[in-house]
């Protein structure tokens, strides 16, 4: 079962909790019908994830093989067949066709706009595997796009209004995680003398600057998230002062990958760092108090 889970990649599964977003943000977590289709939306996205890491992963069978981790991968390694993984592909294909299906009877709405998204970003990863994550910064901009699809499509499966400064704080944050994670194959690469066509464009230095940019860029949106009127007037104002926060856990990944030269991906050092961790439950507490204890 290990193999299968491994294949899914079901621990990247945590990047679709974006969707829950503007649930979240709305005030809204406690509604059930709502929360109920954010939890659809999840599970729809998620099986979409795992189609996009199967062709992914079965397009780079060779490539994989040389690579020090990505050779363990089911498909790499030969613990998992190529027709075997076929299978399985076409599985979650129709099994995500028909949850979009099933969820339009049970909501009994139309979800054209969030199934849309949905095939934008399959369509879009498709184009990633085979073509643009070859070519640098596209590269970067298409995970980072991902991750605002994940929060549009939360947004549009429960009719909540999305900010304009939460949209441009996703794209940025998610940049951050891939620069991160192009500057981690940087150094494996000095280490282990191997390189690949999407690094070609990056070097140490260039990270390190886009790094560094797009965690000041993501500090500011910040700021104007919590001093936008309507987020003044759906909370309190005290949710300025989570900006501590949120600029604690952005400086203390900047650490990790800087000074202590952590290469790992970024959602490895989320997992694995207590510091990080322990920010992110006092950031979630301390907005929940502002939406359901404003008074």
């Amino acid at each position: 079962m290990k193999k299968y889970l491994k294949l899914l990649r079901v621990e990247q599964w945590v990047k679709n909790l974006f969707v829950f977003v503007p649930l979240f943000f709305s005030g809204n977590i406690t509604n059930l019908e709502l929360l109920t289709k954010s939890v659809f939306a999840f599970i729809i996205f998620s099986l979409a994830a795992s189609i996009v890491y199967i062709l992914n992963d079965y397009n780079d069978i060779e490539a994989d093989k040389k690579h020090p981790e990505k050779r363990r991968r089911p498909l790499a390694s030969g613990a998992i067949s190529k027709s075997k993984a076929i299978g399985i592909l076409i599985g979650l294909v129709i099994a995500d066709i028909a949850l979009v299906g099933i969820a339009q009877l049970y909501f009994h709405q139309l979800l054209w706009k969030f199934a849309t998204i949905i095939a934008f970003y399959v369509v879009m990863n498709l184009a990633y595997t085979f073509r643009l994550k070859h070519v640098p910064i596209i590269d970067i901009f298409i995970i980072a796009i991902g991750f605002v699809l994940r929060v549009l499509a939360g947004g549009y499966i429960t009719g909540i209004g999305i900010s304009q400064w939460a949209i441009l704080l996703t794209f940025v944050l998610a940049l951050v995680l891939a620069i991160g994670k192009r500057r981690g194959e940087l150094i494996n690469a000095q280490v282990s003398g191997k390189t690949r066509k999407a690094l070609d464009g990056y070097n140490v230095q260039f990270a390190d600057i886009a790094l560094s940019i797009s965690i000041t860029l993501a500090i500011v949106c910040y700021l104007m998230f919590t001093l936008s009127p309507e987020v003044q007037a759906r909370f309190h104002q005290r949710v300025f002062y989570t900006v501590v926060f949120v600029v604690f856990a952005l400086l203390r990944y900047l650490q990790q990958t800087l000074v202590y030269n952590r290469t790992e991906s970024p959602t490895k050092i989320v997992y694995r760092d207590r510091y990080i961790q322990v920010t992110l439950l006092l950031w979630v507490a301390a907005f929940l108090i502002q939406i359901y204890f404003k008074k």
